[in-house]
């Protein structure tokens, strides 16, 4: 019997062993990375690189590292993305990390830029993405109802804000509550939302987004004085005045960069007319829409799947002013430099790297299986 006993811890020992090995990415080979440095960006490529994470990331402010940090720089600078392929079709470089298999770009910014290096990035045939899960992770705009600067929010539904009918304000009727409104329809009072046809909308993987949120909402994400600073006025919004949080919310994607308390309201009004009313508003930005309508594509080829992608924004601004503060005044100060840019870039860094850290290490369970 013990001899018996031993033998099954002996089982069970080799087992998790094999369990851990089989969870550990093997480094690419240094010979298979030069092979496919060296294949024409564009062309066929007798070699491919395996890729389990791609980060998406949409501007860098100078340098990759070492000053100024962008979207990029911290997910470069500490993940180890250290090896760089060519990619004269887009708008930055790919950087990778050959022992973990993440692969980290930048799109540059606007839904023109992601949309179209997405799309250049699914057709590249140097890598092999038929299991790679995206993670785009960039600052936003925050509704002050919702969420405070230095926040971030898991987006299931991404609204296009472009997409649209517009009168001047100073030439609208006097009954439209805005001269913007969607395509096709009667105007901005019209009773029914429409379905969306060109794009106006799209929806993740829900699942994912709940598996992400749950796995993130207890992480700690760094406060200072100058974040507390920025939430003070908010007088009457108890979400804005939160230390940051995790929190759930949906996006608009505009390429106008917009400001104030009634763009605001149509944002969410625009959110849940889109949705049907199952969405809310919280993040503005400009490129989620275009990234995830090239991923569709890529999905229809099978070079990418859409089920497989996550968007995460940290709020580094809110979409309007305090109290007592006029939008022009407040939009102008904001311009010469974030508020939260600093604290959101680490709140997504913290946030999103614990996402990743998840797939990794885990990642004989997630190859084949999306997490939900």
């Amino acid at each position: 019997m013990v001899f018996l006993r031993r033998l099954f811890l002996l089982a069970g020992i080799v087992f998790l062993s094999t369990q851990a090995a089989a969870q550990k990415a093997h480094p690419v080979d240094p010979a298979t990375i030069k092979a496919v440095q060296a294949c024409r960006p564009g062309g066929p490529c007798a070699h491919t690189l395996p890729v389990r994470v791609i980060i998406v990331t949409m501007f860098e402010i100078g340098k990759d590292s070492g000053d100024a940090p962008g979207e990029f720089q911290f997910w470069k600078e500490r993940r180890h993305l250290d090896v760089r392929i060519p990619f004269p079709q887009s708008y930055h470089d790919l950087w990778y990390d050959p022992d973990r298999q993440v692969l980290g770009m930048v799109t540059g910014m606007g839904s023109i830029k992601s949309a179209t290096a997405t799309l250049a990035l699914g057709l590249d045939q140097r890598f092999d993405l038929s299991h790679a899960y995206w993670l785009v992770a960039g600052i936003a705009g925050g509704d002050p109802a919702d969420a405070s600067v230095g926040s971030v929010a898991w987006a299931h539904y991404l609204v296009d804000g472009d997409m649209a009918h517009e009168i001047d304000a100073r030439e609208i009727p006097g009954d439209w509550k805005s001269g913007y409104f969607p395509v096709h329809s009667k105007g901005p009072n019209a009773p029914a939302p429409q379905d969306p046809v060109n794009g106006e909308m799209w929806e993740l993987n829900g699942g994912l987004q709940n598996w992400a949120y749950h796995l993130t909402k207890d992480v700690k994400l760094p406060d200072s004085p100058a974040l507390s600073a920025s939430r003070a006025p908010y007088v009457g919004y108890p979400n804005a005045q939160r230390p940051p949080f995790v929190l759930k919310g949906d996006n608009v994607a505009a390429m106008t960069y917009w400001h104030g308390k009634l763009m605001t309201d149509w944002a969410n009004d625009w959110v849940h007319y889109w949705t049907h009313g199952k969405g809310e508003f919280v993040t503005s930005a400009m490129e989620d829409t275009g990234t995830f309508e090239a991923l569709t594509y890529l999905d229809n080829i099978h070079r990418a799947d859409r089920r497989r992608v996550l968007v995460l924004r940290g709020i580094s601004n809110y979409t309007m002013p305090p109290p007592g503060t006029s939008a022009a005044e407040y939009l102008l100060r904001e311009n010469q430099g974030y508020s939260a840019l600093r604290g959101s870039l680490e709140s997504v860094y913290l946030v999103g790297g614990a996402v990743v850290d998840e797939l990794l290490d885990h990642w004989n369970r997630y190859r084949d299986r999306v997490p939900e």
